[in-house]
């Protein structure tokens, strides 16, 4: 069916597309400029359309949670890192607010079909795709792709509909409605956070395929270029370190963070160094030596029980050796993305991206296993499954766990023998869970649900925060994770906040609210819970305004000073002062929070597991001995967001400051 263009030439179309599948129909709905003055575009137009459009209490899995797919403002504009995209619903793993950020190619060709955002109502009686190119919108018949892995999904549709077309899309785990099932795209890059892809498999939604070809354009084009050009010299500098550093000084950059007691600020130009090189890859051995890695599920640490002369098998040099060309997301200088070609050992790969850090830790360290054919394997499966290598990786590790102690066996496990180490087994178990056969049923509804049908005290074992399983970042190593994987409205998120990024981010450049990070610090400094809330609040704004924009958080840390305010401006035409900016991020994430209060989850009163913040401590390594003080964090956390401890309500004046007072009202 035609339908009529869109506008262009501000950064947004001032459309968004709604498809109810249950009636087969869609509409369009157009929205008023100040609508993107409030909440620019991405999660913050995500977060606006399900909190006035979602009923509180629907089942994540049911026919009445609403899924989005959600542009940038800056996307496909004249501007660099802006290839994400971002889904939001409601999630199936912590049962409140979901939202999951991805790159690729797919955000610019969905941007092209001059919607910036589509959100999906009700089930398809049948397995269906949407087609949409900013001419037609075609829901089709998906019954010959259905069960198939979302590789041959692409290649299918792209059969169909041309080779230039982008495709989103859910393997099996999404189909079998696990609770961390992913959306995919180009290949092996995956929105795989909140479970949202068991949301588009409850929904009959194999895939979106965008073929759009007209560009938003901007206001100030000439200006953004400028910007641009020398944003992308500053990221040229220090281009050397690239020839001298390896996997090896990047393993004694981690041992000398753990014994030594003065910390510096983390700089950029390594950082971009480091991804440039190798990729996220480069942290595997760092971040074991230094303690910032989760070891034998949370209940390890790398010095003892997964040491240098281990890990280093699956360090950076050892995954690097199969890179067959680099790969890079829509508009990015750094292409820390990698094309592998596995063609030795017992699991050898044609074809296959590059496992990021958190998926060589999740099935590396956290199940003490150092067998780089089997990482390569895992990542490859879950890629084309659609699946959470995060809470994948954590599941299989508390199974393992829970073997070990007795608490399943060889009859629960289809005769499989669970073990620390034993890559193999973390492969059947791995594809148990994406067909949910036998114990992989249980597994694919995440630790916590898991645990809750194991029970025999399985609790012990079953890591998460708020029914997440949380990333590869130990908290202790910076306590604003903590802060994250606590009281953010999407759990045990990393990619939200921490000090580190601060250090990075070099927000002090562009928003006078933010103060300068010290050089140094101490131990002492390291674990204050006093002084921290205000940093991390002004990073958590940023990081929604980043996601607004359709920005990379990493293409954000790796130049310091991104001018973002400076690019929205020109691309909108709007005047908003660097404040103004923060403020628009503070509105999104307070929205975010005001939906879970809403469906009756007070992050404050869903402490994470002990493991995570060293309850009971660990016995060896740099944070022997050490507990965090979670509720100090939390309260401080709270009191920054001005939201009210017991309840978790916001509090009407914060709300009146940032325009929402209808928000403030519901909670009256």
């Amino acid at each position: 069916m035609a339908v009529e263009k869109g506008k262009a030439g501000t950064g947004f179309w001032g459309r968004i597309l709604h498809v109810n599948l249950t009636e087969g129909s869609f509409e369009y709905e157009d929205l008023d400029r100040e609508v993107y003055a409030k909440y620019l575009s991405g999660v913050g137009l995500g977060a606006k359309v399900l909190w006035e459009r979602l009923k509180p209490g629907v089942d994540p899995l049911g026919p009445d949670n609403i899924l989005g797919f959600t542009t940038g403002v800056l996307t496909d504009t004249p501007s660099l890192f802006t290839g994400r995209f971002t889904v939001v619903g409601k999630s199936p793993l912590s049962g409140g607010w979901g939202d999951s950020n991805c790159g690729g190619y797919f955000a610019p060709f969905l941007k092209r079909c001059q919607v910036d955002a589509v959100f999906f109502y009700g089930a398809a009686e049948k397995p269906v795709y949407l087609y949409l190119d900013g001419k037609d919108v075609l829901i089709e018949d998906a019954g010959e792709i259905w069960g198939k892995d979302i590789i041959e999904t692409e290649e299918y549709l792209k059969a169909k509909h041309g080779k230039r077309v982008q495709v989103a899309s859910i393997g099996q785990a999404g189909e079998n409605k696990c609770r961390f099932a992913g959306i995919c795209n180009d290949g092996g890059r995956i929105a795989a956070r909140s479970g949202l892809g068991g949301v588009m498999g409850s929904k009959n939604l194999k895939a979106v395929v965008a073929a759009g070809k007209k560009r938003v354009g901007a206001v100030q084009k000439d200006v953004m270029k400028e910007l641009t050009k020398e944003y992308r010299e500053n990221l040229g500098k220090m281009r050397f370190l690239e020839k001298v550093l390896d996997g090896n000084s990047l393993a004694l950059t981690g041992w000398i963070t753990r014994v030594l007691p003065i910390y510096p600020r983390q700089p950029s130009f390594l950082w971009r160094t480091i991804l440039r090189k190798f990729g996220t890859p480069g942290l595997t051995a760092m971040s074991a030596e230094s303690g910032d890695s989760p070891i034998k599920n949370w209940g390890g640490s790398g010095c003892k029980d997964f040491p240098l002369s281990t890990v280093k098998a699956i360090g950076p040099d050892a995954v690097l050796q199969f890179q067959k060309k680099k790969y890079g997301c829509y508009s990015c200088p750094i292409q820390c993305g990698g094309i592998m070609k596995v063609d030795k050992g017992p699991h050898q790969l044609a074809e296959t991206h590059k496992p990021e850090y958190e998926s060589i830790c999740a099935f590396g360290g956290m199940a003490l296993n150092n067998d780089v054919y089997s990482i390569f394997k895992l990542n490859d499966m879950c890629n084309r499954a659609g699946i959470d290598t995060i809470s994948c990786g954590a599941v299989c590790s508390f199974a393992v766990e829970c073997f070990e102690n007795g608490l399943l066996t060889e009859k629960d496990t289809n005769g499989v023998k669970l073990a620390w180490g034993d890559g193999e087994a973390l492969i059947r178990l791995t594809e148990m869970i994406i067909n949910r056969e036998g114990i992989g049923d249980v597994l694919a509804e995440g630790v916590k649900v898991a645990s809750e049908r194991i029970q025999k005290g399985s609790d012990e074992y079953a890591v998460h925060c708020g029914g997440v399983e949380p990333p590869m970042h130990d908290p202790r190593m910076d306590i604003g994770y903590g802060m994250a994987y606590y009281c953010d409205p999407s759990p045990g998120r990393h990619t939200i906040c921490s000090n580190m990024y601060l250090d990075l981010q070099e927000l002090e450049k562009q928003f006078p609210s933010a103060d300068k990070p010290a050089q140094f610090f101490t131990d002492k400094e390291k674990y204050r819970t006093d002084n921290k809330a205000k940093g991390i609040a002004i990073d958590t704004y940023f990081k929604m305004l980043v996601d607004c924009s359709g920005l990379c958080l990493f293409g954000t840390q790796v130049g310091g000073g991104m001018p973002v305010v400076k690019w929205l401006n020109a691309a909108t035409g709007f005047d908003f002062t660097p404040d103004e900016y923060l403020a628009i991020g503070e509105r999104v994430h307070q929205l975010r929070h005001a939906f879970n209060v809403r469906e009756g989850i007070n992050e404050a009163k869903n402490l994470p597991h002990g493991r995570v913040y060293g309850n009971p401590p660990l016995k060896a390594g740099p944070y022997k001995n050490l507990t965090l003080d979670m509720d100090a964090l939390g309260k401080y956390y709270y009191a920054e967001m001005g939201w009210d401890w017991e309840t978790g309500k916001p509090h009407p004046a914060r709300m009146k400051n940032l325009d929402l007072e209808t928000v403030a009202e519901t909670f009256k």
